[in-house]
C-alpha cells in the first residue's frame, strides 16, 4: 500500500524525515496527496491524505495555526518543499508536528510536487497489480482445492497460507463444516448458526469469549444464506488484503456448500428409497442387499437395527434429524463399523453388521446414545429403540418396524434411554406383532364407516374421536380443544356410537376405537411416511400434529 515510508524510500525524490519520533506513523496508508498553500486548508483536506506545501502561507498565518488546521482535517502527514525563497524549514515546524502526531518530511529544492504524485501513482499501480495477482493466484488455488475434493477445510488451508487469522465455517443447520486456528465449542457453533438465520444477518457476531467476529456470508444458488465464514477477529482489525481474501473465499465456499447440499439431497433420497424397500418386505430383498452393499454393509450377515430420536427440553423446538444422523455416522466411523443411516421426520434409523450377542448390542446402544447426546448438546437426551438382530438383509423389515416403535415409546417415558422390543410392555408391542393386513382389516372394520360418513357429509367425526381419546375422554377439555360446545361434542359422540355400534362410555368399546386409531401408527405404511418426511407424521393415535380435520 502507499505509505510515507515507501515514498521516503525512493532515492529519486530526495525526501528526508524530520520527525524521527513518529517513525511508526510512516507505515500508515496514504489515501492520496493534497497540495495546498491556503492558511487554513482544513475544509478541503480529507482524512488520510498527505499534505504537500511550499510554505507560501507563512506571511499570513503562523506555523502553529497551519499545523493545527492540517491535523484537525485528519491528514496523514506533511511534506514541506524547500524553495529558493524558503531554503530551510521554519524553526518551530518540526516540534509542532511532533506535538500533533503529524509526521513531517522535507522535500529538497529542485524536486517538484509532481514527482511525488507520479511516484505515488506508480506505487498505487504496483499495489493494485500485486492485489490482482494475489487474487488470481488465490482463486486458482481455491478452485484446485475444491476440484480435488478438499472441501471447506481445503479453502481454509489456502487462507492459512496468507494469514494466521482463526477461521470457522458453519452452516444454517448448526453444523461446523471446517475450522482452522481455533476449536469452536458447541455453543459457539450454535450462536454462529443462529446469526445466519436472522434477517438480515449481522456483519459481526459475538461468539462467547472470542469477542466480535467478522461474518462473511456464503450464499447458495438462489441467493439465500446457506453458511457463514467467520473470522474470530473484529472486522475493524482486519487489513484490506485480509478482507478481500475472506470475501473471495466465501464466494468459493458457496460452490462447495451448494455441491454438498446436492450430494446430501441425493444421499437422503437414496436412503429413503432403501428404507421403503426394506419396509416393503422380502419381495425386494435383492435390491435391498445390493444397496446395503453400497454403504459397505454386508447383506448376508447378521445385522443390528437402531432407531434414534432426540428428547428436547420442554418448550424447545425439535432437533433436525439430520444432526442426529451426522452424529451417528461419526460414532460408527470412530469404531470402524460400516453403517447405513437414514433421517426421517421423527427419528433416525441405523443398520450395521453385528456378529455379537444381543446383550452386547444393548451395551453398544448405550454408548451410542451417550456419544450422540454429547455431539448434539441441544438435546436433553437421545433414546434408542432396538430391534432383534436380523439374520440377513431379507429379514430386516420386522426388526426395523419394532425398533422404531420402541423408540417412540421411549420418547414419552422418563428413565430408560435404550430398550428392545421385548422390553416394552405396551399395547404397541402387541400391535407390532400382527400382520399388516390384519391391522388394516381391523382398522377398516372399526373406522371405515366413520370415514365414509365424514367424506359424504363433510363432518369431522374421526377428528372428534381422536381428540376425545387424546384428552383421556374428558368432555370439557375435549370440547375446548375442538372449540365447540360440550353438547355439540356429545351429539358427535352419539353419532359415532350410532355408526360404529361402539360406545365410548363402555371400556371394551373404547379399547376397540383406541386400538383402531393406534394401529395406523404401528403399520409399516406409516413408517415409510415418517421416513420420507414428505407428509406429517402421526402419533400413537394416528393423529397428525396440527391437523384440524
Amino acid at each position: 500500500m502507499l505509505t510515507i515510508g515507501r515514498l521516503v524510500a525512493d532515492p529519486a525524490l530526495g525526501l528526508r524525515v524530520m520527525t524521527p519520533q513518529l517513525t511508526e506513523q510512516l507505515a500508515a496508508e496514504i489515501r492520496w496527496l493534497h497540495t495546498t498553500e491556503l492558511p487554513d486548508p482544513s475544509r478541503y483536506v480529507r482524512p488520510g491524505e498527505l499534505v504537500l506545501t511550499n510554505g507560501l502561507w507563512l506571511p499570513h498565518v503562523s506555523s502553529e495555526r497551519f499545523v493545527d488546521a492540517v491535523a484537525r482535517a485528519g491528514a496523514i502527514g506533511l511534506v514541506f518543499g524547500l524553495t529558493a525563497q524558503t531554503p530551510a524549514l521554519p524553526e518551530e515546524l518540526a516540534a509542532l508536528c511532533v506535538s500533533r502526531g503529524l509526521p513531517l518530511v522535507e522535500l529538497c529544492i529542485g524536486v517538484p510536487f509532481a514527482a511525488l504524485t507520479r511516484a505515488a501513482a506508480r506505487i498505487q499501480n504496483e499495489v493494485l497489480q500485486a492485489e490482482l495477482t494475489a487474487t488470481v493466484h488465490r482463486g486458482d488455488a481455491l478452485a484446485t482445492a475444491l476440484s480435488r475434493g478438499s472441501g471447506a477445510a481445503g479453502v481454509l488451508e489456502i487462507l492459512r497460507g496468507e494469514t494466521e487469522l482463526p477461521l470457522l465455517v458453519v452452516d444454517r443447520k448448526g453444523r461446523c463444516l471446517a475450522s482452522i486456528g481455533c476449536e469452536p465449542t458447541g455453543e459457539q457453533v450454535r450462536l454462529a448458526a443462529a446469526a445466519l438465520n436472522r434477517t438480515p444477518p449481522p456483519i459481526e457476531v459475538d461468539l462467547l469469549g472470542s469477542g466480535p467476529s467478522a461474518l462473511y456470508l456464503v450464499e447458495g444458488v438462489m441467493g439465500e444464506v446457506d453458511a457463514g465464514l467467520y473470522c474470530l477477529e473484529p472486522a475493524t482489525k482486519l487489513a484490506a488484503a485480509d478482507r478481500e481474501a475472506l470475501a473471495q473465499a466465501a464466494r468459493f465456499l458457496s460452490l462447495e456448500v451448494t455441491k454438498q447440499q446436492a450430494v446430501h439431497a441425493i444421499e437422503a433420497r437414496f436412503a429413503a428409497e432403501l428404507l421403503e424397500m426394506i419396509l416393503s418386505g422380502p419381495r425386494r430383498s435383492g435390491e435391498v442387499s445390493q444397496r446395503l452393499r453400497a454403504y459397505g454393509v454386508p447383506s448376508d450377515q447378521p445385522l443390528g437395527v437402531f432407531a434414534l430420536a432426540p428428547v428436547s427440553p420442554s418448550g424447545s423446538p425439535d432437533l433436525p434429524p439430520d444432526d442426529i444422523a451426522d452424529a451417528v455416522g461419526a460414532f460408527f466411523a470412530t469404531h470402524g463399523i460400516p453403517v447405513f443411516t437414514a433421517a426421517g421426520s421423527r427419528d433416525v434409523v441405523a443398520v450395521c453388521p453385528w456378529e455379537h450377542t444381543p446383550q452386547e448390542l444393548t451395551r453398544f446402544a448405550r454408548e451410542l446414545s451417550a456419544e450422540v447426546g454429547r455431539r448434539v448438546p441441544a438435546a436433553a437426551r437421545i433414546v434408542i429403540g432396538l430391534g432383534e438382530i436380523a439374520t440377513a438383509a431379507a429379514a430386516l423389515r420386522e426388526p426395523l418396524v419394532r425398533a422404531r416403535e420402541v423408540c417412540q415409546v421411549l420418547r414419552g417415558q422418563d428413565g430408560r434411554d435404550t430398550a428392545s422390543f421385548a422390553d416394552i410392555a405396551t399395547f404397541r408391542m402387541l400391535l407390532g406383532l400382527l400382520d399388516e393386513q390384519v391391522l388394516h382389516r381391523f382398522t377398516d372394520q372399526v373406522l371405515g364407516i366413520i370415514r365414509e360418513h365424514d367424506t359424504r357429509a363433510h363432518t369431522e367425526l374421526e377428528h372428534t374421536l381422536r381428540t376425545f381419546l387424546r384428552h383421556d375422554g374428558q368432555w370439557g377439555v375435549t370440547a375446548a380443544a375442538l372449540h365447540v360446545h360440550v353438547n355439540t361434542l356429545r351429539n358427535r359422540m352419539a353419532r359415532i356410537t350410532e355408526l360404529t355400534g361402539r360406545n365410548v362410555n363402555r371400556l371394551e368399546d373404547t379399547v376397540d376405537l383406541f386400538l383402531a386409531l393406534a394401529a395406523e401408527s404401528v403399520g409399516p405404511g406409516t413408517d415409510r411416511t415418517r421416513l420420507r418426511g414428505d407428509r406429517p407424521a402421526r402419533n400413537q393415535f394416528g393423529y397428525t400434529a396440527g391437523s384440524t380435520s
